[in-house]
């Protein structure tokens, strides 16, 4: 359906039951899922399938990062949130005019189902929409699903399901921005002792040593490693714990000051400074192959503790 106005329309009716779900639409057209029950709130993007904001009722402070400067405009991914990398990570590996990181973050999605769980958190389904750019980017006949729950922890299941006769490989990440204090004072643990990718030193291989803290530009590719991460944040006193499965890469991003300021979208000032990628991936040789009538699913669970 290309008519925005109609598709809010039909979301109001259809979902009319859940009293925790408001739509809204911007003056670009883009349309947003607005979840206030009784153990969270988020809001939505369509577009991109796009978790933007997520905050759980006892926790004081956001858990995700959101740009103030993001861009809302159709086709483009907004700055922030958890943008879904797929069907490949990083650049297209053999067509530079692809969008980076997929096609997934900038096409339109459809709400497909709505639940209030017993215990107070909201499910939603959504599917991507096919359009003319993903059957040119993606040619094999698939079906991607999105699955988030929304309460007291953040969970997101993305479901690529081959409906071909060929195997398909794909490349995937949850390119998850989280709220932190300041970067400075921020720790990583949990891939202690995990080979990675150095893409600031030309993708060259070492080995992680003790927990991560960061004091430059960094955007690593953790491969072969399936263990939860911890960000462990003295200064908003809390932990925040990414947990995952179907997933056998980690990629862990800053931009640092240079490139920030760069990128434009980034913020203001030293507004970069508040936010720290924690990536849940499929990557570089952890690429996944989806067989014929076979379906992968990556998760990943976010949940906040006490310091």
């Amino acid at each position: 359906m290309n008519n925005p106005v109609a598709e809010q329309q039909l979301l109001d009716q259809d979902f009319a039951f859940k009293p925790e779900l408001k739509f809204s639409e911007d003056s670009h057209g883009l349309q947003f899922i607005e979840i206030d029950n009784t153990l969270a709130t988020a809001k939505i993007a369509l577009q991109g399938a796009h978790v933007m904001q997520w905050q759980p009722k006892n926790v004081a402070d956001p858990v995700l990062w959101l740009s103030s400067n993001a861009r809302y405009v159709q086709g483009r991914s907004i700055r922030g949130g958890v943008p879904i990398c797929w069907p490949w990570f990083g650049a297209h590996p053999t067509d530079s005019s692809y969008c980076p990181h997929g096609f997934a973050r900038v096409m339109p999605w459809h709400l497909i189902d709505a639940d209030t769980l017993q215990n107070g958190a909201t499910r939603l389904v959504l599917q991507i929409v096919d359009t003319p750019v993903g059957k040119k980017q993606l040619s094999y006949p698939y079906t991607l699903t999105l699955t988030m729950t929304i309460g007291e922890t953040l969970k997101l299941d993305l479901s690529t399901t081959n409906h071909g006769t060929h195997p398909f490989m794909i490349g995937e990440a949850f390119h998850t921005y989280f709220n932190i204090s300041d970067i400075a004072k921020v720790k990583l643990t949990g891939l202690e002792e995990s080979i990675y990718a150095d893409k600031v030193q030309n993708y060259e291989r070492s080995m992680q040593h003790g927990s991560i803290k960061f004091y430059s530009e960094f955007d690593r590719v953790y491969i072969n490693t399936t263990s939860d991460c911890v960000i462990e944040d003295v200064g908003l006193n809390r932990k925040i714990r990414v947990a995952k499965s179907g997933s056998n890469a980690t990629v862990v991003w800053t931009p640092w000051a240079d490139k920030a300021h760069q990128m434009g979208d980034m913020g203001t000032a030293d507004e970069w400074r508040q936010t720290v990628c924690i990536e849940t991936a499929n990557a570089m040789e952890n690429s996944i192959v989806v067989n014929p009538n076979q379906t992968h699913t990556l998760t990943a669970e976010y949940s906040v503790e006490d310091f």
